[in-house]
């Protein structure tokens, strides 16, 4: 009974409860899973949202009303600071006795004149994009449902016209327009349906192109421009939830697997007040092809479109007449491996040329095409990359991005000239490290500054421009600050790790509080290492960097290692390496790094070297403790993909080609591969609602260890999602378990 009374006194120091379940006197300077989870001790705060007035005469933005419940909408000028009152959350009742209505997010008119809320909103997929909608009309305080009789929380992404008379919104997967002076609603398609789908997106186009605002009003505001999905003849994925009543319920998905039949797209205009679609006559099947991008061409005659073919390593800029449907090709974006959709599409020059991001001299730069065709010019010339475009503006020759060309773990915000006769020189501080990101005024004199780094949470203040000088902070997060600070040991530190070919690669470590260089220490490596994010930034890490600090104030030594392959600022050749290959070069290179480091790290017991990671990482982690046993003892893989062929077409097939073409690849790069390799300690976690990497997977692996007589642990959480947060207390509880089976088999 002595030993299971340590135990059990143990674990409940972990959760900071005593024995008999009261609170122990809290000291701050130690980490528990209940504070990082439950008592919100870190949690960061936010502003906003935040918008930029078309005119330039300030921002507004949401603050808790002084006068009761809800929130006002206020109106700031960034150089005096000044204050106003725009609209109170006492008129934001539907009825007077009412509460105000809660807003999640709202637009301007052009005018300015009203105001479009959006809420009682409800998650699609990732985000809360279906709620309800409301107009506020400024002169007469009037305010008006959209949409009409509808069921509550059943529009999705309305929008003002240009002249802010009508508001157009998705339905029921059709598109309709409101009349805002009559009230009369116009349906301008009527074949949506499970599948057909109008003016949003099927869920693999949102999520791999993140696309789900599907339509586009004219500048002219007599056209809506719109895709059409449509999922006929594809597979269903079933999600089976056996919690909620007597008999199991199904949820069908249309989701296409590797190498199989894909969503049809096709992108038509229709006339604002009701009539035929003109369908775009863009070449190729179009099941086989995707249009990944739509917006005006800075007219209301032409549409641009980004249509990529299957393999994603052509990406044609078209222009689209919409009186005849006509395309004619002014780009040919193409490489050996694949190409990123173009976020940044900007017309300048009143319309006579647009910003393009290409990779096509070995750096991902800015360029500026012409409208009719013809070769682009180079606005941002070095050896660096261009990480974001957030400003061109032709009237002032100015263009505002993101960049960090001495430090891929940063980010800072460069101006240059547009016609790239200056070079471009740094705004952001140069004793600011950091990630920091940027909402720039119109007029580029102005901007909304975001920033944080591995020590330090986000602070959100306003700063001019070019000076950057603060002009008032509007978030310092300074009690998360000193929380974080009275907290034993050090914040992640940074290190490079050179592998066998010379390459070095970006890490971070965090020790334990009384590290002595002396003693030996279990190593646990946290990894993604796909193209879609980094491990390693200088940027604030939430929750994950707690549970990290956490660990190591029990004893174990966390680090992370961003290996090639990842989407670093560190050249084209850096990121496409890991075409054709994704599991295979990403997992050598991590166990190289692990190698460098218990040959420089004396104090990393190479017997208790654990891994562990979420999605992609989930997937690393298998790959690292079946195909590297000698090197990994322990690993704890999340929502992960155990076969490559089992993910979806546009991830999958853009970075490892379709299957037939690259069947060892496949083959190779998936973790199920090599469960054979499996020796030590693996937990598997899946949630069993998981719409984006199925369970299946979880389930073939589970298959193929049982086959091969091999021992595991498992945990599968009923009907979550991929993020594994639904219901009450999951996240407490998914890291809990982590942390158990972490601290019994990597031994501090």
């Amino acid at each position: 009974m002595r030993v299971m009374s340590v135990v059990l006194s143990t674990w409940v120091c972990l959760l900071g409860l005593s024995v008999e379940g009261a609170q122990e006197p809290a000291d701050p300077s130690v980490l528990t899973l209940e504070r990082i989870f439950s008592q919100g001790d870190f949690h960061a705060d936010g502003f906003g949202p935040a918008r930029w007035l078309k005119d330039g005469s300030g921002y507004t933005t949401l603050e808790p009303s002084a006068e009761g419940p809800g929130r006002d909408l206020v109106k700031y000028d960034p150089a005096s600071g000044r204050r106003d009152v725009l609209i109170a959350a006492a008129r934001l009742k539907p009825t007077p006795n009412d509460q105000p209505l809660g807003i999640d997010d709202y637009s301007w008119s052009d005018a300015g004149d009203a105001l479009l809320l959006f809420t009682n909103t409800r998650r699609v997929w990732r985000l809360n994009t279906r709620g309800d909608y409301w107009v506020f009309h400024r002169p007469t305080g009037k305010l008006q449902k959209i949409g009409g009789d509808v069921p509550e929380a059943s529009l999705l992404f309305a929008k003002f016209s240009p002249d802010g008379g009508r508001v157009a919104y998705v339905r029921d997967n059709n598109l309709y327009v409101q009349n805002l002076a009559d009230g009369t609603i116009t349906s301008l398609t009527t074949d949506g349906s499970a599948n057909r789908i109008n003016g949003t997106f099927d869920w693999v186009y949102e999520e791999e192109f993140f696309l789900r605002d599907g339509y586009r009003w004219s500048p002219d505001g007599k056209s809506i421009a719109y895709w059409q999905i449509d999922t006929t003849g594809m597979s269903d994925y079933v999600l089976v939830n056996t919690t909620d009543q007597l008999y199991p319920k199904l949820t069908t998905i249309r989701y296409p697997k590797v190498g199989q039949t894909n969503p049809s797209c096709r992108v038509g205009v229709v006339p604002a007040s009701g009539g035929p679609t003109r369908w775009m006559e863009v070449p190729g099947d179009p099941r086989n092809n995707y249009i990944a991008r739509m917006e005006w061409a800075a007219s209301s005659t032409e549409l641009v479109l980004q249509h990529l073919n299957r393999l994603q390593n052509r990406d044609e800029v078209m222009l689209a007449d919409v009186q005849t449907g006509q395309t004619r090709t002014v780009l040919d974006e193409r490489e050996a491996t694949w190409v990123e959709v173009v976020d940044d599409l900007t017309w300048v020059d009143d319309g006579k040329r647009f910003t393009w991001i290409s990779e096509r001299d070995g750096w991902r730069h800015l360029y500026l095409v012409p409208r009719e065709g013809g070769e682009p010019r180079l606005v941002t010339p070095g050896d660096y990359d261009v990480i974001d475009l957030v400003r061109a503006d032709v009237t002032t020759n100015q263009v505002d991005f993101i960049a960090s060309p001495d430090d891929p773990k940063a980010r800072y915000l460069f101006r240059g000239s547009l016609d790239g006769s200056t070079p471009a020189r740094r705004l952001t501080p140069a004793d600011e490290r950091g990630t920091h990101s940027y909402q720039v005024s119109p007029d580029g004199r102005w901007a909304i500054h975001t920033y944080s780094n591995i020590e330090k949470p986000p602070v959100i203040d306003l700063v001019s421009l070019p000076d950057h000088k603060v002009v008032r902070t509007f978030v310092d997060n300074a009690n998360l600050k000193a929380r974080i600070n009275q907290l034993k040991g050090k914040p992640p530190e940074f290190f490079r790790v050179k592998i066998e070919d010379g390459t070095e690669l970006d890490g971070w470590v965090v020790k334990p509080p009384d590290f002595e260089p002396s003693k030996s220490y279990p190593l646990l490596v946290h990894v993604y290492g796909e193209p879609a994010g980094q491990t390693v930034l200088d940027r604030w890490g939430g929750t994950n960097e707690l549970w990290h600090r956490f660990l190591a104030q029990h004893g174990i030594v966390v680090a992370s290692v961003d290996n090639r392959g990842t989407p670093s600022p560190r050249g084209r050749a850096w990121r496409k390496s890991i075409y054709g290959q994704i599991g295979i070069l990403a997992s050598k290179d991590q166990a190289e790094a692990v190698r460098g480091l218990e040959k420089r790290w004396s104090f990393i017991d190479p017997k208790r070297v654990g891994v562990w990671g979420w999605s992609g990482g989930g997937s690393m982690s298998l790959n690292a403790i079946f195909r590297y046993p000698d090197l990994y003892q322990t690993a704890v893989a999340v929502a992960f993909i155990s076969d490559q062929k089992l993910y979806d077409t546009i991830y999958q097939e853009r970075y490892m080609g379709l299957p037939d073409g690259n069947p060892i690849g496949y083959r190779d790069g998936s973790p199920i591969t090599f469960a054979a390799g499996l020796k030590g300690n693996l937990l598997l976690i899946h949630g069993t609602g998981d719409d984006n990497c199925h369970y299946q997977s979880c389930e073939r692996l589970i298959d193929r260890l049982v086959a091969l007589n091999k021992p595991f642990s498992m945990l599968a959480y009923p009907n979550r999602t991929h993020s594994i947060s639904e219901g009450k207390n999951t996240s407490r509880h998914l890291y809990e378990s982590m942390t158990r089976f972490l601290l019994q088999n990597l031994k501090p």
